[in-house]
């Protein structure tokens, strides 16, 4: 046993249980943390001892990596090389371009990471995986964020990761749903049984006892103590005042140790602590520009403080940060700059910038301009988080004025861009808004607005598009293309604060969108014209050009409408097309899987979830809802707050919890998700028979209507004011609905103005409209509308007595609404059919009993044809979790094929 490992019994049990997991199939992963010298490196170290019958990965961190994005994957890539055919070629694509082995476009983190994933379980499909990561808090942030992706997505795979990292906030947070396991001291008995292996001569009990305790049991000052200082020595250091070499004392301890060497031993070590890369060949031609001989590399290898190998490798972290924290500011600038001579020579590019940049006093308008190249060669590379830190390095260089202001606002898009708001926002906070130009101006605006919307601080989000019409104001005349991809923006914000919104009215914005139509043509120039219209025109006129904007989202290529959620569904459904606002959703969700948006398709997900609620079905959208966890999850976040209010209202949640969430999401600033809320809480009441209560709920909506959302409402007011007592209400919102109808040709809107239609008729005109309701309706997937369709005309035909036509309709309507998940109509639906004298259907079996969630996406997936690699990388999963959960399914469902598989969920679904 190591003396690093000296009295972590217990901690070795739980990385044994760890690898015989991997060694079994079931993945795992483990983070390991505590402070310097406490022993992480050692108990990392020990998996590869006890790593037999398994295929060993180590990476480091260094510290000059931190701003080269993917330093560390493409360190751990390399060795897996061979299995990159195994994997779809986009994912090969992405893993190259972020290793800087390809030029493409930059690709999403998450995309790199299922890339990582799918080369680990490869390798793993002929030997069980382990892979190492020491100084993870030393990583690039791509690298870690990618490597927790990979951890937190391990399940059933041979594959295991450890980590070892200091015990740091930041390092928890992105590794967040990583098992930690916290290393404390060693108790005193090991402490001191430690302490006297290591000494050459005995010690009292005193002694030891006194050093175990003020050392806390750290294993490293033990250790080195023992090493470096003689018994007598360290008795009085257990009995004095002296402070015990531990932490912050153990690195005065190695510097005071440098200092009793040579000169230029000692700036040879200085150099090689300000490198940290261990290249040997940089650090030997940094060393020979200082005019340092060769034989002085002889003397730093006797001197015990670096290893030397492959690679120059410092016997502890401690060390090294001792050395170059103990000395002047001046030595450390000296050895940055041969150092940035010597990368230069070597053509090393981005360390070139980054130790010119160390190296520098002040401003120095040169290297910000390198330093700058090198965030843009980041960017390429997807590496959106070493772009920030390193732009807002290049300000810090840069001397005041536009360009200074430019650097910092392209670093707060960037921090924005991987979820850092907090630093955005500080980064915005440094510029001085009195010297930015209107472009600059304008892009600041742009972040703070994205920035009120990742805090839900309402004092942002209200006054939200207003502010972004300032901005696309600030780039008229000078950038074309972000004027108008700034109003489309300011037409998301307007969608998401609803009638909340401050500081523009709808149709000042609508003119504005107008205004900027003429400004360049193109597929902006017609969306905007689309929007605009939406807003200004009637109905009729707006048709045209919202059809347009519409079909040109549709033909965007696949990167760029993948953010298109928002559009896709306004448009979609201010034109009453259901089925093509489901596919342009399915198909920009398909496009953001594909490109490992996650992000993007956390978007998605819930435009999709909103949507299925008008025109779909309650299941589709709980299906929905549920990706969006999955993807938090897949992410790092919590998914337990994940909640859709006005789903929430469906699935039978209390009205009162419903409502509370509706005003909390009205104070935050989000209008629509309230509006949402409320509206479906309505059509509980409905559902429920509670029809003056829905008639209040719905009233002040369609009184102050919201652009194409309120129109999805007008059927259900309709219901609720001819069954309350307010009949002579509802004929105006029939026009509507019918006027509609007739200019869009959307069998959706046709079949739900019929039904409307057929409330306010008299008895003897009423039967055709709900036959052409019900005709119309069947022709599309908004099926929860097909079966209102059905309850409607079911209780039309029960009070004109005809009971066996009645019991017909309702047993229909309670089919559709069980299949389509709207259970809550059922008890209105039964009750009727109990009053027309049929016994009321029973719920029938879904065909796919006690099938997880995530079962059931995998196995409709599969049901189309998907194979397991495409279902791996639509639901971010390996191909390993896919194959375990359809053997799930197939037991579950006593099946043996896709083929089967496709009839029994077809069997489920009619």
């Amino acid at each position: 046993m190591t003396r690093g490992l000296f009295g972590r019994d217990d901690e070795r049990r739980r990385l044994g249980l760890l690898l015989g997991n991997a060694r079994n199939g079931r993945g795992g992963s483990l983070l390991i943390t505590g402070e310097p010298g406490i022993g992480k490196t050692a108990l990392l170290e020990a998996s590869a001892s006890g790593a037999a019958g398994l295929s060993m990965l180590r990476v480091d961190g260094f510290e000059s990596e931190m701003t080269l994005p993917f330093a560390a994957i493409q360190r751990l890539t390399i060795p897996l090389s061979e299995h990159l055919p195994a994997l779809s070629e986009r994912q090969q694509q992405a893993i190259q371009v972020a290793s800087g082995l390809a030029e493409g476009p930059p690709p999403d983190r998450f995309l790199v990471g299922l890339g990582v994933l799918g080369l680990l379980t490869a390798a793993a499909a002929q030997t069980p995986v382990v892979c190492a990561v020491d100084d993870a808090h030393l990583l690039d942030q791509e690298s870690l964020n990618v490597m927790a992706f990979v951890a937190r997505r391990l399940a059933v795979e041979p594959v295991a990761m450890l980590f070892a990292a200091r015990d740091e906030k930041e390092v928890a947070a992105r590794l967040g749903g990583v098992p930690e396991l916290v290393l404390a001291g060693l108790n005193q008995e090991s402490a001191i049984a430690l302490l006297r292996r290591s000494l050459a001569a005995p010690i009292d009990p005193a002694s030891a006892a006194a050093i175990a305790r003020a050392t806390g049991g750290n294993p490293l000052a033990l250790i080195d103590l023992a090493e470096d200082l003689s018994t007598r020595g360290l008795g009085g250091l257990g009995l004095g005042d002296d402070p015990i070499p531990v932490g912050r004392h153990l690195e005065a301890h190695y510097a005071r140790r440098v200092r009793q060497m040579d000169t230029q031993v000692q700036q040879w070590v200085v150099l090689a602590a300000a490198d940290t890369t261990g290249n040997v060949d940089l650090i030997t031609s940094a060393a020979h520009a200082m005019n340092l001989g060769d034989d002085v590399v002889d003397q730093v290898e006797h001197a015990g403080l670096v290893e030397l190998r492959e690679t120059v490798r410092f016997r502890h972290p401690l060390v090294r940060s001792a050395i170059y924290n103990a000395s002047s500011g001046a030595d450390r600038r000296r050895a940055h700059r041969a150092l940035a001579e010597a990368a230069d020579q070597l053509g090393m590019i981005e360390l070139e910038a980054w130790h010119a940049a160390k190296a520098t006093l002040g401003t120095d308008a040169h290297v910000a301009d390198r330093l700058e190249h090198t965030a843009d060669l980041a960017a390429r590379r997807g590496g959106f988080a070493s772009r920030a830190s390193i732009l807002t390095r290049a300000a810090e260089l840069t001397p005041p004025g536009r360009v200074k202001n430019s650097r910092l606002v392209g670093a707060a898009e960037a921090a924005l861009a991987v979820g850092a708001a907090q630093i955005a926002h500080e980064l915005l906070e440094r510029i001085d808004a009195g010297s930015a130009d209107r472009v600059d101006r304008g892009r600041m605006i742009v972040v703070r607005c994205a920035l009120g919307m990742f805090t839900a601080d309402p004092a942002v989000l209200l006054p939200a598009p207003a502010e972004l019409v300032r901005a696309a104001d600030d780039f008229h005349g000078l950038d074309t293309e972000r004027e108008q991809r700034t109003l489309i923006k300011a037409f998301e914000f307007c969608a998401t604060v609803d009638r909340l919104m401050q500081g523009v009215s709808q149709d000042a914005l609508g003119r504005r969108f107008e205004a900027a139509v003429t400004l360049r043509s193109g597929v902006d120039a017609t969306i905007l014209a689309g929007l605009g219209s939406l807003i200004l025109k009637p109905y009729s006129e707006a048709v045209p050009r919202v059809r347009a904007a519409f079909d040109a989202i549709l033909e965007l290529p696949d990167h760029e409408m993948m953010h298109m959620g928002t559009a896709i569904a306004s448009l979609g459904t201010f034109l009453w097309d259901e089925a093509g606002r489901r596919a342009g959703l399915a198909r920009a969700a398909a496009a953001a899987r594909d490109h490992g948006a996650l992000q993007a398709l956390d978007l998605l997900m819930w435009a999709t979830s909103l949507a299925e609620l008008t025109g779909g079905t309650v299941k589709r959208a709980e299906e929905s809802i549920q990706q969006v966890r999955e993807v938090r999850l897949a992410m790092g976040y919590d998914a337990e707050n994940v909640i859709n209010a006005a789903l929430m209202a469906w699935t039978g949640s209390p009205r009162h919890i419903v409502l509370a969430i509706a005003d909390g999401a009205n104070a935050a600033g989000f209008g629509g998700v309230s509006a949402s809320a409320i509206a479906a809480v309505g059509l509980r009441d409905l559902a429920e028979g509670n029809y003056r209560d829905a008639y209040d709920r719905l009233q002040p909506l369609v009184k102050n209507p919201f652009l194409h959302v309120t129109p999805n409402q007008y059927p259900d007011f309709v219901e609720a004011a001819v069954r309350s007592g307010h009949a002579h209400e509802a004929p105006p919102y029939v026009d509507l609905l019918l006027d509609r109808a007739a200019v869009n040709g959307s069998l959706w809107c046709h079949g739900v103005a019929a039904r409307a239609r057929a409330l306010i008729s008299e008895d003897s005109a009423a039967e055709p409209h709900f036959v052409a309701a019900i005709q119309a309706l069947d022709q599309t997937g908004a099926e929860i509308d097909l079966a209102r369709a059905h309850l409607l005309y079911g209780e039309w035909l029960r009070r004109m007595r005809r009971r066996r036509d009645a019991g017909e309709q309702l047993q229909l309507a309670v089919q559709h609404f069980e299949r389509s998940g709207a259970l809550m109509f059922l008890q209105r639906t039964r009750a009727e059919l109990e009053a027309a004298g049929m016994k009321p259907v029973a719920h029938r079996d879904s065909g796919t009993p006690d099938l997880t969630t995530q079962e059931l996406t995998i196995a409709r997936l599969a049901a189309v044809g998907r194979t397991n690699p495409e279902i791996a990388a639509n639901l971010f999963i390996s191909v390993n979790t896919v194959d375990y959960h359809l053997r799930k399914v197939f037991q579950k469902l006593g099946i043996s094929s896709r083929r089967q598989l496709a009839d029994r969920l077809t069997a489920a679904d009619r």
